[in-house]
């Protein structure tokens, strides 16, 4: 179990930039270009700028540079990948599903607004990604990125995994089974993002099994700590609901393994993503940080 150490200013000076460059990137694409009701745009834009820590586009950006490339051609996966995840947040927060009142420390978007129009918003903000990743250059990229996405985000994958974890109670309750759940729900688009920022930059077979494998234990890394935020977080810090999933049922890594064992195989995780990187060498610095940062975070 690695020793707990804080994260370096280099990453978080180098996250502050990436993340300003993609809200600039966002804030284009969802201005005065998208002609749609103003009401529209506006439930769009209130979701995508209500916070958020831009993990999934900071992931596209980072392997995107750990495979040398140029960032301006991974920019629109980056934008697109944070569309998709926060029209899941969208559709989770419903009535429907987790029925939450809060998100990023903001109402949901189905209180600020109303469900019809939060639904809709969720679905443009996905087709909409899709338009953003079917911009990338050349187009032989463009379509293996829109592939990428399209099975992450899909039946297969996050979709797929958020049915799972609605339906959690008629499950076998393994640990086997518990991280297949979340290898889709939250793993998935998390993978997909190292897999198109390496793509935008050419990467090898080599380095994109080496980055699927690095989004594969940050993934199940991500879900724990999401996990014993719930257990263990301030609402105020981690800008949601905490203490929800044991009185919803819900089946999870601190009530099957205990909180000390969850955050041991946390940093377990961890260290096996960082040796993943080993391909990289130097450039993949960022990303070693990156995951030290995700099982550091406190929301």
């Amino acid at each position: 179990m690695t020793v707990k150490q804080a994260v370096p200013s280099a990453l978080g000076d180098a996250l502050a930039a990436w993340s300003a460059a993609v809200d600039r990137d966002l804030d284009r694409r969802l201005g005065d270009r998208l002609n749609c009701p103003p009401r529209l745009r506006e439930a769009m834009r209130y979701s995508v700028f209500a916070g958020g820590k831009r993990l999934r586009p900071l992931l596209v950006l980072l392997a995107n540079e750990a495979c040398l490339g140029a960032a301006d051609a991974a920019m629109p996966a980056a934008s697109a990948v944070e569309m998709v995840h926060t029209y899941s947040l969208i559709h989770d927060d419903l009535p429907a599903m987790d029925d939450d009142d809060l998100r990023r420390g903001v109402p949901t978007c189905h209180k600020e607004f109303d469900e019809a129009t939060a639904i809709l918003a969720g679905d443009a903000l996905l087709t909409l990604a899709f338009e953003a990743v079917a911009e990338m250059q050349p187009s032989p990229v463009a379509a293996r990125c829109v592939k990428e996405l399209a099975r992450a985000a899909g039946a297969a994958g996050m979709v797929g995994g958020q049915v799972d974890d609605l339906h959690a109670d008629a499950g076998p309750g393994t640990l086997e089974w518990l991280e297949s759940l979340h290898e889709r729900k939250t793993g998935a688009l998390l993978r997909a993002s190292l897999r198109m920022g390496g793509i935008a930059a050419g990467a090898n077979v080599e380095q994109l099994d080496a980055l699927t494998e690095y989004g594969r234990q940050v993934g199940l890394a991500f879900q724990i700590v999401d996990d014993l935020l719930d257990v263990e977080g301030d609402a105020a810090a981690v800008g949601k609901g905490v203490k929800k999933d044991e009185a919803a049922g819900k089946l999870t890594y601190p009530g099957l393994l205990g909180v000390e064992e969850s955050r041991r195989r946390a940093w377990d995780l961890i260290d096996a993503a960082r040796a993943a990187l080993a391909p990289f060498g130097p450039a993949g610095v960022q990303l070693a940080r990156l995951a030290q940062y995700i099982v550091e975070r406190d929301r």
